[in-house]
């Protein structure tokens, strides 16, 4: 089996509809794939609707969170980091709720980026990156497109630093976002699993420290997210034998965005033995089976 358990759709900020991505996911030899896209369900119906005979869907969000800073009293400032949850209630009230704040800042925190920028002497406008957003959830990626169309980066990622859209950087903006331990405790309790997503993708900035991983072990969290294309083979040896000390669920993933990032459908996976693990533990939700498929 080949399972892909981390991708992002137009209902967030990916490229791809989500009916286009399960006709992807398929055509590119997968056999379960997960919608998640950023703190939405908005493309879980769609994707259902499509889904091709043979290809599971798992359904699932990626959670905006943020550590707070400091250790034995010293302020270090705080870490946004991303928590993966799949197979929840999407109607548990207080979890639908804290959904909502974080998708209702969107458009305010990124109209304060775009005027950062603007500050910062970029020709960049609001019609611009709201034409590039289109129906999506507005979100960096898109200020980053639109910071490629001018030439001021040459890709996507190279946005995501303290020289523009980066945790802390010029033209950052703060928005709402949950406490990673108020995140697993929710996902939990709308029947949920939770993988720490990409935890040491230094190029992005600042990752939180591994003892914050052993204390989110402690509260529930299930798995960290190792293969992924932010994680060097040392990263991921390494995250490997924390994982094993933790007793923690190991998952590899593409983080797919369609067009907007180079990485395929598929370019890192998880085990099966895994995604039956995740299946077992999930009560909100079940994997969806296309029509002829079975759903594990």
């Amino acid at each position: 089996m080949r399972i892909d358990l981390h991708t992002h759709s137009t209902a967030s900020d990916g490229t791809d509809t989500p009916a286009e991505l399960v006709r992807n996911a398929s055509a590119a030899g997968l056999d379960v794939v997960a919608l998640t896209d950023h703190d939405s369900t908005r493309g879980h119906a769609e994707a259902r609707a499509a889904l091709p005979a043979g290809l599971t869907l798992v359904t699932g969000a990626e959670l905006s969170c943020r550590l707070a800073g400091g250790e034995g009293g010293e302020d270090t400032g705080s870490t946004g980091l991303h928590m993966l949850a799949y197979l929840f209630d999407p109607g548990e009230p207080e979890f639908l709720r804290e959904r909502e704040l974080v998708r209702d800042d969107r458009v305010p925190r990124a109209r304060a980026m775009v005027g950062r920028l603007q500050e910062l002497g970029v020709p960049i406008t609001w019609d611009q990156v709201a034409r590039i957003a289109g129906d999506a959830s507005l979100g960096r990626p898109h200020i980053a497109t639109a910071l490629v169309q001018l030439g001021v980066v040459e890709t996507v990622s190279d946005a995501f630093t303290a020289e523009w859209l980066g945790d802390g950087g010029r033209a950052y903006a703060e928005k709402h976002e949950l406490d990673p331990f108020t995140a697993v405790r929710l996902v939990k309790q709308a029947g949920g699993v939770t993988v720490f997503a990409h935890p040491q993708a230094a190029k992005r900035g600042r990752v939180v420290p591994e003892s914050a991983i052993a204390d989110l072990a402690a509260c529930g969290l299930d798995g960290i997210e190792v293969d992924h294309m932010d994680h060097d083979e040392p990263t991921r040896a390494r995250l490997r034998g924390l994982a094993a000390e933790l007793g923690l669920l190991v998952t590899g993933s593409s983080d797919y965005h369609g067009s907007r990032k180079s990485v395929e459908l598929g370019a890192c996976t998880t085990h099966p033995e895994v995604y039956g693990e995740i299946i077992r533990r999930a009560t909100g939700a079940f994997p969806v089976p296309g029509a002829g498929g079975d759903s594990a």
